[in-house]
């Protein structure tokens, strides 16, 4: 019979999950809970509120390529995509070295909040997962209230 390893990081490939991006809408009083990096998404555009786009979005999500696109528009959205995803490389990193010196590896987790959690926070977190997958990061994404009903103005 086998035996199990004490650390199993060994039988896992470079691409395992070392980055969990949740998405959130702040307006629904149930944020995450855990220790977690927060990417502030709220201050990006909300197609809901564009008069010339808000039909057509009513029905879509943050996963939609119109919607991905509108949010993520402006220099804003993208620096704060950049921004936030250098800074998981960074952590990541940094507890690469700490593994060495006889530290566990972790995950880093990001929570990406806008109001609703249907529009900004999705369009963010899905570039931050693929930013990091590009950078070869096993990545995952979970968005909390994507299927909620739009929150009252």
């Amino acid at each position: 019979m086998d035996t199990i390893p004490d650390d199993l990081s060994g039988l896992y490939d470079d691409g395992h999950i070392q980055c969990v991006v949740i998405s959130y809408g702040d307006g629904h009083r149930d944020a995450p809970t855990g220790s977690a990096m927060l990417v502030d998404a709220r201050p990006l555009p909300n197609p809901v509120e564009d008069p010339e786009v808000r039909e057509s979005v009513l029905h879509a999500t943050g996963l939609d390529r119109e919607v991905r696109r509108y949010v993520m528009a402006t220099p804003r959205a993208r620096r704060l995509v950049r921004q936030g995803a250098e800074q998981v490389l960074l952590l990541l990193r940094a507890d690469s070295l700490g593994r060495w010196a006889g530290g566990q590896r972790s995950r880093v987790d990001v929570h990406v909040v806008c109001e609703g959690g249907k529009y900004q926070s999705v369009a963010v977190a899905e570039e931050i997962a693929a930013y990091l997958r590009a950078a070869g990061v096993g990545c995952e994404t979970e968005h909390r209230h994507i299927d909620r009903p739009l929150l009252a103005a």
